[in-house]
């Protein structure tokens, strides 16, 4: 019997790619078959229902990064921008101008826009000085996105100090059971960090492949979903376009596919959505043994 793939030694890194990606134009991934759900499709996650494609429209997706520009033609406007600021008493989230003083952020913002044109976008400056920030700024942004009740957070950061373990897992796990879904994106480099290694979020590093619709499941986590995140066009500070790579541009492509499907289907729960995410996945066949047409 061939060994499940969760059992395997993992492979070396691909050269030209982040960390936990897989570089698909030279290995293909493996497929996997669809039994009683088949009828879970792209066409009916996000497709044409006869009103249109899905867009996102009613969906809330909150940008924790390093702010976002929200006058950037490729964002489109922000519901609202805040940061993580000290009060005299400790951190606190208030609002600010819809500035990014690095870009990244925005290039997060114009991804999820791209995919979702109707998602309605809020930006949360966490990273305080624009390049790196605090674990307890992520915690205190984090804390105030889950308990706004944001249907999607977008997570293109992560932290390597064991110490924020405990309460950045807590609301993990508080956003999963609260309908909040969190979309994270793996380190670039092969070292531990959170919380994209945690089970209640999704997961999601690159593919080198430009198709931004086609992304991949992963059956050997802890990154769960390959989404385009190689030489990636994204919107940069100062109204520019710049192309750039890394699993934070990853990330976004998927919350926006996941906010394409909650426009469609309000009812789902963070456990079924990853399941449609999976039924959906370029590499996962129906019984017929054929793939996904790619979007």
């Amino acid at each position: 019997m061939t060994q499940p793939p969760w059992r395997r030694e993992r492979r070396e890194q691909f050269p030209g790619v982040p960390a936990w990606s897989l570089a698909t134009s030279r290995l293909a991934p493996e497929e996997f078959g669809v039994s009683r759900l088949e009828e879970v499709t792209r066409e009916w996650a996000w497709g044409d229902d006869g009103t249109g494609p899905a867009d996102g429209a009613g969906v809330r997706v909150c940008v924790l990064d390093t702010g976002v520009d929200a006058s950037h033609p490729l964002v489109g406007g922000l519901e609202r921008s805040l940061v993580v600021a000290e009060d005299g008493d400790g951190l606190t989230v208030v609002d600010c101008d819809p500035a990014d003083p690095v870009g990244h952020g925005t290039a997060c913002a114009g991804l999820i826009r791209s995919i979702a044109p109707a998602v309605s976008l809020t930006s949360v400056r966490v990273l305080t000085d624009g390049r790196s920030g605090s674990g307890a700024a992520l915690l205190a942004g984090l804390r105030w996105a889950v308990e706004e009740g944001f249907d999607l957070v977008n997570l293109s950061l992560s932290t390597t100090r064991s110490q924020f373990l405990p309460e950045l897992h807590e609301l993990a796990d508080r956003a999963y059971f609260r309908r909040c879904l969190l979309v994270a994106a793996a380190h670039n480099m092969p070292v531990l960090s959170f919380p994209w290694t945690f089970s209640s979020v999704i997961s999601v590093a690159s593919h080198d492949e430009p198709d931004p619709m086609t992304y991949y499941y992963n059956p050997a986590p802890p990154a769960e979903f390959y989404a385009r995140g190689v030489k990636v066009r994204v919107a940069w500070r100062g109204g520019r376009q710049i192309r750039s790579t890394g699993n934070s541009f990853a990330a976004p492509h998927i919350t926006g596919m996941c906010a394409l499907a909650l426009s469609r289907h309000r009812w789902m729960t963070p456990f079924q959505l990853k399941s449609v995410l999976y039924l959906a996945a370029s590499n996962v066949v129906v019984s017929k043994g054929d793939a996904h047409v790619r979007a």
